[in-house]
């Protein structure tokens, strides 16, 4: 029950910036009031205001100051926050949960870019490979950056590299070269059926044996 009510005044409190920062039409650089005065203005603890500021600043939309204070960086839709912020909270289960959906929104980002893929992107993604060969984290973080380009759905690019920023906090993966090399086998064997189960396990909730690394801190 604790549980429960201190996530929603978490959430109350991200809503209640969200409105402030609205109705002052305040911008990038301008600064925010001190967790005391939002406590006082929002009628929450500053503990739940601390939460949730510290939330804004994790994932690059408020930076502190040292001895000056919370100031505002580039405003950026909420919805993220509102996206982001359960898996804040439940830190039991986030880095689990965003690891999934990280990797469930890269296995769909290669499923559409499949009929955009052509001779000289395999090409491109091979020498991806090369270049990045000895950074595991950039390497896929360029291979995959490139197939989000590639699907042309904006929206989708955005969600991942949200998602790509967010993890590097707290939870940080990368699939062995064998799984990229395999993945561009499809493309130019043109094997589109074989890219789902690449991405899934030996079985059902399974990791990938033998192609996927996981570091968490």
């Amino acid at each position: 029950m604790s549980f429960s009510i201190k996530q929603k005044v978490y959430q109350e409190v991200i809503k209640e910036l969200q409105r402030y920062i609205e109705r002052n039409n305040l911008n990038p650089g301008d600064k925010l009031p001190s967790e005391r005065e939002l406590s006082e203005r929002l009628n929450a603890g500053r503990s739940s205001v601390r939460e949730a500021l510290r939330a804004l600043e994790l994932i690059g939309l408020v930076e502190t100051r040292h001895g000056e204070g919370t100031y505002l960086r580039e405003y950026r839709s909420f919805q993220t926050v509102e996206l982001l912020s359960s898996f804040i909270l439940r830190q039991d289960n986030m880095k689990d949960d965003l690891t999934f959906t990280k990797k469930i929104v890269e296995k769909e980002a290669a499923k559409l870019a499949f009929a955009r893929i052509s001779v000289s992107d395999i090409q491109e993604l091979k020498a991806i490979l090369d270049v990045n060969s000895s950074n595991p984290l950039t390497k896929h973080r360029a291979f995959f950056k490139y197939l989000f380009e590639k699907t042309e759905n904006l929206l989708l690019m955005k969600i991942w590299s949200l998602m790509d920023e967010f993890s590097h906090a707290v939870c940080v993966y990368h699939f062995e070269e064998s799984f990229y090399n395999t993945l561009l086998k499809h493309y130019s064997e043109r094997d589109y059926e074989s890219i789902d189960p690449l991405f899934s396990g030996p079985s059902e909730g399974e990791q990938l044996r033998g192609i996927f690394s996981l570091d968490c801190f």
